[in-house]
């Protein structure tokens, strides 16, 4: 089957890339990533895309305009759920739409729900729906579904480990990768929706900027997911949506452990639950460190400065340090 598939690097991407290409692959088929965030992406994205939509929206819409014209379809599934408990933020919902609704000249989008909350086999309905789509036996499609949980088992084993996203990726094709040291003077928690802190260029490369500043950066990824669920349920009222949860869960296990000297919190401005998750993480680490763990929020979108990031990311270190050698 000599089919090209796009996958947008965006999103989800940064979460369930690994199944969805080990998946695809065992089928036969050939998956196209879009390039690395660029200006002209985010610029494309951000004058198709609706004019109210957050950045990481606005960006998905730049990865599949970047794609159109390379591939025979672009996987766009719909995210409902992946647990019982929380769904994914409306803009998930509503992507395959939105998508359809605003970019024209575009190749078949493969829509499926991805919906396991009541599914004891987890994505194995949704590789039914595919396979059925694709033409595809049930019986290879089984093997794929199998293929594609033990690479996704191998990347979260990589990311507990502490390779980054994009590392972890690049290590089970089987490419050279040296994996960031923890030998700096100060660890920092760098929390928000993985989609937003890992791409380098939205995120204005926040991560490599602080590792420059001998920091030792930890992120959610580095949790295992069961103890992120389970923190979130200490919350007085648990959040509607999946990331928002994941976020929150991590602010409280960095927060209680006492493993860090700060945590810094990336948001998308115009996000609506992000305003929240913000606040909510303000509050939840002022009291349960009793002040011991300082808190910053960095608000991105397509105007956010490369100097003024630095600058505020700069201050707020120095100022760690100068709480340290007070200690």
């Amino acid at each position: 089957m000599s089919l090209r598939i796009g996958f947008p690097r965006a999103l989800f991407f940064y979460s369930h890339f690994p199944f969805w290409q080990a998946y695809f692959n065992r089928l036969g088929i050939e998956i196209v990533t879009s390039p690395l965030t660029t200006k002209s992406i985010l610029n494309n994205g951000s004058r198709e895309a609706v004019a109210d939509a957050c950045i990481p929206i606005k960006l998905y819409h730049g990865h599949v305009m970047a794609l159109r014209d390379k591939v025979d379809a672009i996987f766009i599934p719909r995210m409902i759920k992946i647990n019982k408990h929380t769904t994914y933020c409306p803009k998930f919902l509503g992507l395959p739409d939105m998508v359809k609704g605003t970019l024209d000249k575009l190749p078949p989008i493969i829509d499926i729900n991805v919906d396991i909350s009541n599914n004891l086999w987890g994505l194995w309905s949704t590789c039914c729906g595919i396979s059925e789509i694709l033409g595809c036996s049930r019986r290879l499609s089984w093997s794929a579904y199998l293929e594609g949980k033990r690479y996704q088992k191998a990347y979260q084993k990589l990311l507990l480990k502490g390779y980054f996203p994009l590392q972890a990726m690049a290590k089970l094709e089987g490419k050279p990768i040296e994996k960031h040291t923890n030998s700096g003077k100060l660890n920092l928690a760098i929390l928000g929706y993985p989609y937003q802190v890992h791409d380098s260029y939205i995120s204005l490369d926040v991560i490599r900027k602080l590792i420059k500043m001998d920091v030792n950066v930890l992120t959610l990824e580095m949790i295992p997911a069961n103890h992120l669920y389970r923190l979130s349920n200490n919350l007085p009222k648990r959040l509607f949506w999946h990331f928002s949860n994941l976020v929150l869960g991590a602010a409280n296990y960095y927060t209680l452990h006492k493993k860090v000297d700060g945590i810094i919190h990336v948001t998308a401005f115009g996000c609506g639950p992000d305003a929240m998750v913000d606040k909510l993480m303000e509050l939840e680490i002022r009291e349960k460190s009793n002040g011991t763990i300082s808190f910053m929020s960095l608000s991105i979108d397509e105007q956010t400065g490369d100097a003024g990031m630095a600058t505020r990311l700069e201050a707020f270190i120095d100022m760690l340090h100068q709480r340290r050698q007070k200690k």
